[in-house]
């Protein structure tokens, strides 16, 4: 008798334990789960950093850049600020010089990957450097307005005739107010593509202004993630000047593809190490 109602006590203890566990559910707090919210977590709060730093460096920058509107000096400065923030997204960030001083003035071409560029390349920025962009960067919020006071060119792409008439003005620049120019010869982002044809005019302007060509290649930043606490090291290597003397418009094309060869060159070897660093 006893052992019948201890039988239906267990029994009745398993039923309500079952309808428990059916109504109250209990949290499962697996490693997969915590690994998900520290990387929601994580991913929020460099938003948030981002975000701080962007009105920072558009108060300040544009603070600055008032006092002298346009000066060819603040975007190596403003760029120096900028590379800073590779930490905030756990890159190690390295950045290579070829020994002695740089030419001045110089076209500087850089390979164009995903907006991360503006914390990794921005670090290779030389003094007395103005880039050349597209000039519906102007509209960007913050970004756009601290980059027309910084003294950079915009010019139209949609409009070849435009476009044309500002590679003239930047070989005038170079000429007249001994300034460099900075340009991504792609075009656009190459988004994990590789490294994508070359534009000619970053070549055209070389050879006008007669200075010489200066690559700069920064290693791939298709795997940075915001959401993770290591994004391993990213290289970006300043190579030696390619000379442009006694070369004409008609050379064009061979000084592009003699560029775009050292670059994939130097892409294909970054990569290579910053994986092999990155992986230990």
């Amino acid at each position: 008798m006893f052992s019948g109602c201890s039988g239906q006590k267990e029994v009745g203890c398993g039923l309500i334990s079952a309808h428990k566990r059916c109504f109250f559910p209990q949290p499962k707090y697996t490693s997969e789960r915590l690994y998900a919210e520290e990387s929601l977590m994580l991913f929020v709060l460099r938003m948030i950093a981002v975000a701080v730093f962007a009105v920072f460096m558009f108060v300040f920058g544009c603070g600055y850049c008032l006092l002298s509107p346009r000066n060819p000096k603040n975007v190596y400065i403003v760029g120096r600020h900028f590379c800073k923030m590779a930490r905030i997204f756990g890159i190690k960030l390295e950045l290579r010089f070829p020994e002695g001083e740089q030419p001045v003035p110089s076209v500087y071409l850089a390979n164009h990957q995903n907006n991360y560029d503006m914390f990794t390349v921005s670090g290779a920025i030389q003094p007395r450097t103005v880039t050349v962009g597209k000039k519906s960067i102007a509209w960007m919020p913050l970004f756009g307005q601290l980059y027309w006071l910084t003294g950079n060119i915009l010019i139209d792409r949609a409009n070849r005739s435009k476009a044309v008439g500002t590679i003239g003005q930047v070989i005038e620049q170079i000429k007249e107010r001994n300034v460099s120019i900075w340009m991504f010869p792609e075009g656009t982002r190459s988004r994990g593509r590789g490294l994508l044809p070359f534009k000619t005019g970053a070549f055209h302007a070389a050879i006008g202004a007669g200075v010489p060509v200066v690559p700069i290649v920064c290693s791939s930043t298709e795997n940075v993630k915001l959401n993770k606490w290591d994004n391993g090291v990213v290289i970006v290597e300043m190579l030696p000047p390619v000379p442009v003397d006694g070369l004409t418009k008609e050379d064009v094309r061979q000084l592009s593809n003699q560029c775009r060869d050292l670059m994939a060159a130097k892409l294909e070897e970054l990569n290579a190490e910053a994986d092999s660093r990155s992986a230990r």
